[in-house]
């Protein structure tokens, strides 16, 4: 999928050269960079991703628009859960969670309430999104 590698790395360039502001059709979504290993590959692998805050956790929701199975990068995520965060200017290494139950339903509202694209990924898969959790480490 060259088009979406080019997108990434076009909105990765922008997001660092503007201190985490982005452009374009991205510019009024909440973005991050999370930095992970290749669950298969153990390639490093840097992806813009939308986030919402629960206190002072990072929530990402693994819709992966709706698609019928999870994102490459949620793989990654649970089999390498130690990933360095870029927000804004900031940068630090976090560990991920998998929300579950209430937990999860929870986040996922307060992410969809925010950015109501989200419950329309929802809408056009019969899986249960996943919602993770990035906590810094301390």
């Amino acid at each position: 999928m060259p088009d979406m590698k080019e997108f990434n790395q076009r909105v990765i360039t922008d997001f660092r050269a503007n201190g985490g502001k982005v452009g374009g059709q991205m510019e009024n979504i909440p973005l991050l960079l999370v930095t992970m290993t290749g669950a298969k590959s153990g390639r490093t692998i840097t992806l813009p991703l939308a986030y919402s805050l629960d206190g002072d956790r990072i929530v990402v929701i693994a819709s992966y628009a709706g698609a019928p199975h999870n994102p490459s990068w949620y793989h990654n995520m649970v089999a390498h859960p130690v990933v360095a965060v870029e927000l804004g200017s900031e940068k630090y290494q976090a560990r991920v969670s998998v929300a579950a139950g209430a937990e999860r339903d929870r986040l996922f509202k307060q992410q969809a309430d925010q950015l109501p694209i989200f419950n329309e990924y929802q809408k056009k898969t019969t899986r249960h999104i996943p919602v993770l959790v990035l906590e810094r480490m301390r």
